[in-house]
């Protein structure tokens, strides 16, 4: 995969591309990384890559002409042409689709993704109009910048590509994974796939830490018990943390029983 970030400090991207996942990636040729400096596509003396907005208001607005043309140079497949080419131009906004588990999957699957990030008060329409195919958000929250935003999606995305993470199956049992991602597309084993939800709790050794122990059950060999267990931990937790995420999710009648139980309610 080429991942290319467009951003007026590529010095930022040194510490988040160099470590872990991303660095091993890299390091295999499974991932080619490049940052590129939109003020070297700006031609006044001072490099300047924004103005004030038409109709007044606060703050500074990026400039359409050095990123049209960053992205131009960069040899960026048209808007056209890009599903058949497998790649996506990203303008990293607040104004964005939220980006989660499942678009981070889509991009995963791509050859090529260009980040672009906006800074100051936003971007000039007509980069999300006509050359961005699509915008995206981490959160319902203001950054200072697309920067934060870039790295957050280059690191998801990356761990996605078979081969970055050492045991690929281990992606497959997170947060947010759904049945429908997974490899297999079967529901909760024993390991089992979060399917939507939040993952359940983890434990590992000692089994008795300052009187905080293992649940006993983990250590039965009782598979079907330890799925049930963990099935059932991971619809508290997110009943708990993100109960939002049970509204999105496909559960099964056994899940709904045990939402039952937990609640005490006939759901």
């Amino acid at each position: 995969m080429k991942i290319d970030i467009v951003t007026i400090f590529p010095d930022f991207f040194r510490g988040p591309l160099d470590h872990g996942i991303i660095r091993r990636a890299r390091e295999a040729g499974l991932a080619t990384i490049e940052v590129h400096d939109l003020r070297g596509f700006a031609h006044d003396r001072h490099k300047t890559v924004d103005d004030r907005p038409f109709g007044g208001g606060e703050g500074m607005v990026l400039k359409p002409e050095p990123i049209f043309e960053c992205i131009e140079a960069l040899g960026v497949a048209s808007r056209e042409e890009r599903n058949d080419a497998r790649q996506s131009v990203v303008l990293l906004s607040a104004q964005g689709k939220r980006f989660d588990q499942g678009v981070a999957n889509e991009l995963a699957g791509l050859e090529r993704i260009v980040l672009i990030c906006g800074r100051y008060e936003g971007v000039d329409e007509r980069v999300g109009h006509y050359l961005a195919d699509r915008e995206l958000s981490i959160g319902d929250y203001v950054l200072s910048g697309g920067e934060l935003g870039a790295a957050v999606i280059v690191d998801c995305v990356t761990r996605l590509i078979p081969g970055a993470v050492g045991n690929q199956a281990s992606t497959e049992q997170e947060s947010f994974t759904t049945f429908s991602q997974t490899r297999t597309g079967d529901g909760p084993s024993s390991t089992c796939a979060s399917g939507g939800l939040l993952d359940y709790p983890h434990y590992t050794r000692p089994a008795d830490f300052r009187g905080m122990g293992v649940p006993e059950v983990l250590a039965s060999g009782n598979h079907e018990e330890i799925r049930r267990w963990r099935r059932r931990t991971a619809l508290e937790k997110t009943l708990r943390n993100r109960p939002d995420l049970l509204d999105q999710t496909a559960l099964s009648d056994e899940d709904t029983k045990l939402l039952a139980q937990i609640t005490g309610k006939n759901l």
